[in-house]
């Protein structure tokens, strides 16, 4: 193909992710140089106009290209919202659960993929065996202080001091220590959270289940900010604004980019949106996300921002292979979109680094991210550099390409109402 970009903006959206956006541009650096290593292109990085973002300068294919890429950063908002305490994120717990289960979302979800709910019941689990586990050993301990003060009378012969007495402060130490017990294990839990992801994972479920899948007002105000730095970039001489949204942050763009195209904002030949390892469905068959299976069905009937969605069912994260905007119960009468993609890891990795990463679930949902070291020599045409500082816009690389045989299209969803 000619070269159509010699210049780009990628604006990209995060999904629940609460660390400084610094991460995915030192991810971005090794990753992109393992890539180009192993494809045979160049690509270097310097810094960008803010802490946010960075510019990336690549020859691929023969052809030069400039790329400014930006962090489009919600990480504050994801912080407040893991700034619970330990009884509160039992709340949340069972609320999270109650909301999933009584709206019969949970049930309809298990339709589209097994991964994503095992590793939505996973920090529920994983939690309550943290509480059962500390309530065992308060119990011991309360037990034990029992015991021994039994053992002192018995060894003394004389009645115990008040506090330790069979009187009711005896009880009370008793549960006092019990209790301080079950706490420090509980706070042993959450410290070592980093390895586990337990508490993590059940604050990123309860933010969309608090409300419904409804978006709180911060989000919003967020989202629209959003929208005006991308009509910004739509503004600049730039050959392509490629939006790209993972994880969380795909139906934050869904709406981001169905709002734009309501306000007439978008120009045609302009912007492209790529949505990798998206969880859609789990925002979507909540009851009042009316505004985002409104944004699906703006999306999935248009033909000004080519989507291509990328997953992989080796992703127990995200819904592989599962049109959004069909499985919501939400499509068009003419559907333009998405094109949904396999990223296909057990064919784009080795053996030898599937066989490392297969059990790393959460480093596998940021594969889309970073370098796959089979590529050369497959037919794959996912490259997620190649993509962001390559020489075509993401609808011409990907035009003509048939989507994944095995694609999921049934409408699945309970709650299929739009917002007005």
């Amino acid at each position: 193909m000619t070269q159509t970009v010699a210049t780009r903006r990628v604006l990209y959206i995060p999904g629940f992710d609460p660390f400084h956006p610094r991460r995915y541009r030192e991810l971005y650096r090794k990753e992109g140089a393992q890539q180009a290593e192993l494809s045979g292109y160049s690509i270097s990085q310097q810094k960008g106009e803010n802490a946010f973002s960075w510019q990336v300068e690549a020859q691929i294919d023969g052809a030069r290209v400039t790329t400014d890429i930006e962090v489009l950063v919600w990480s504050d908002i994801v912080s407040s919202s893991m700034a619970a305490s330990i009884p509160a994120t039992y709340w949340h717990l069972a609320r999270t659960a109650w909301i999933y289960i009584s709206s019969g979302a949970l049930f309809r979800l298990m339709r589209l993929r097994q991964g994503p709910i095992i590793a939505a019941l996973y920090p529920i689990v994983f939690l309550v065996l943290q509480l059962v586990t500390a309530i065992a050993a308060g119990g011991l301990v309360a037990w034990g202080v029992a015991w021994v003060s039994d053992l002192i009378m018995v060894a003394t012969g004389q009645p115990l001091p008040p506090v330790l007495s069979y009187e009711v402060p005896r009880y009370f130490a008793a549960i006092l220590f019990g209790t301080a017990a079950g706490w420090l294990v509980l706070r042993w839990f959450k410290a070592r959270d980093s390895k586990v992801f337990a508490y993590y994972l059940m604050y990123d479920y309860a933010f969309s289940a608090r409300w419904n899948g409804a978006n709180p007002p911060e989000l919003e105000a967020r989202m629209a900010s959003y929208a005006d730095r991308i009509a910004e970039a739509l503004a600049s001489n730039v050959d392509e604004v490629l939006i790209v949204g993972h994880s969380s942050g795909a139906h934050l763009a869904v709406s981001v980019l169905a709002d734009m195209i309501r306000g007439s904002r978008i120009p045609p030949g302009r912007c492209s949106f790529l949505s990798l390892g998206q969880v859609v469905p789990m925002v979507s068959f909540l009851p009042d996300a009316k505004r985002l299976r409104a944004d699906l069905h703006v999306m999935g009937g248009q033909d000004l921002i080519p989507w291509v969605d990328v997953t992989a069912p080796g992703d127990g994260c995200a819904f592989a292979l599962c049109d959004p905007v069909s499985v919501t119960g939400v499509a068009p009468d003419r559907q333009t979109g998405p094109l949904i993609l396999s990223a296909a890891f057990t064919k784009t990795l080795t053996p030898e680094t599937w066989r490392k990463l297969k059990r790393r679930y959460f480093r596998l949902h940021f594969q889309y991210l970073c370098a796959f070291d089979a590529l050369p020599g497959t037919s794959s045409d996912y490259d997620y550099f190649r993509i962001t500082a390559g020489p075509h816009r993401l609808g011409e690389r990907f035009a003509g390409r048939a989507p994944s045989p095995s694609t999921k299209r049934t409408p699945v969803n309970r709650y299929t109402a739009m917002a007005p």
